[in-house]
């Protein structure tokens, strides 16, 4: 996210008029409007892959998915976003007549990138938690095989995580009857080397010590 506009305030109205005659795409939080960054190829793949492997399971039942141009709103209005991936299960509801805006998602997908990584752990999810349609929300790596899963629990407002790390294993989404194979979730991803949790020095030798003269 890059620095929110100048003017300190805007309601969900000013900023949905702004937004539907914008040629960049921006996020609202709490009165702030933020100009999105452009995706990595790393996150870009990754996407493509969730979506191939997500469209030919949904295809035929009542669930839907929609990219990263599909904008969603919480309740109460205190964040308009834009997830890398939504899944609505039946009916989409809408903020208005306009029909861009969706009130329903039953999974949110966040690809996780240095810049919006905070963001998407933190100030989006206690956001995302309100919306009661929510089920799942799962945050993916781009840096290294890490997938986390958010479930909700029933009639609580708790969830249970789970962490994969094993391009092995796979993530099932109960909720919509998905599979997904980490393996096909990071095909064709090159992860950058990996770093030591801390740096390593050398001792410098220590000098040699004067030879007293006779």
């Amino acid at each position: 996210m890059a620095l929110p506009k100048t003017k300190s305030w805007f309601s969900p109205d000013e900023y949905l008029a702004m937004e539907r005659k914008a040629a960049a795409k921006h996020e609202y939080l709490d009165g702030l409007i933020y100009a999105m960054a452009g995706a990595s190829p790393t996150h870009n793949q990754i996407c493509f892959n969730l979506a191939g492997e997500l469209h030919p399971q949904l295809k035929g039942t009542t669930c839907v998915g929609y990219t990263s141009d599909q904008k969603i709103r919480t309740d109460p209005m205190d964040l308009f976003s834009y997830p890398d991936l939504t899944i609505v299960c039946g009916a989409p509801q809408f903020h208005d007549n306009q029909k861009d805006v969706i009130l329903n998602p039953t999974v949110i997908i966040e690809v996780l990138s240095p810049k919006t990584e905070e963001y998407d752990r933190n100030e989006k999810f206690i956001r995302y938690q309100n919306l009661k349609s929510l089920t799942d929300y799962i945050l993916i790596s781009q840096s290294r095989p890490a997938v986390e899963h958010f479930v909700r629990q029933k009639g609580k407002r708790q969830w249970l995580y789970t962490l994969e790390s094993d391009l092995r294993t796979e993530l099932v989404i109960a909720s919509v009857g998905c599979k997904l194979h980490l393996a096909d979730i990071y095909d064709r991803v090159v992860f950058p080397p990996s770093q030591p949790p801390y740096a390593i020095f050398e001792k410098e030798p220590r000098p040699a010590k004067k030879r007293r003269s006779k």
